[in-house]
């Protein structure tokens, strides 16, 4: 599993997990596609918009590995601001490549383009 160097592992000052400090050894959590409703917590609408800001920072428009990110995480993203990278993807695959849909990114966290 590769560890992303850099990347943060929370977001500061709450329990929202953004990486995994080791390989789960009962298998991987696969990715799955999450329905984000309108009626979401605050905080988890604040989680999302940080992680995505820093997986934008991180990667950009590059293919990345999935490697140590948060499964769960990811999940809220998965389909929509963030797809695969490539036809043979594996949802349950530490080394499976994910790339950044910028146009739907920028319509869902256009905060993180500023500045």
């Amino acid at each position: 599993m590769l560890k992303h160097r850099g990347f943060p592992g929370r977001l500061a000052g709450t329990d929202y997990q953004f990486t995994l400090r080791r390989f789960n050894p009962r298998g991987v959590t696969p990715l799955t596609e999450r329905a984000r409703f309108k009626d979401r917590k605050p905080a988890d609408r604040r989680a999302d918009a940080a992680f995505f800001k820093a997986l934008w920072e991180h990667f950009g428009t590059e293919p990345f590995e999935r490697g140590n990110l948060d499964a769960g995480r990811l999940s809220w993203l998965f389909g929509r601001e963030v797809i695969p990278a490539e036809d043979s993807f594996d949802p349950a695959d530490y080394a499976a490549l994910l790339v950044i849909d910028e146009r739907v990114a920028r319509q869902s966290f256009p905060e993180a383009f500023e500045g």
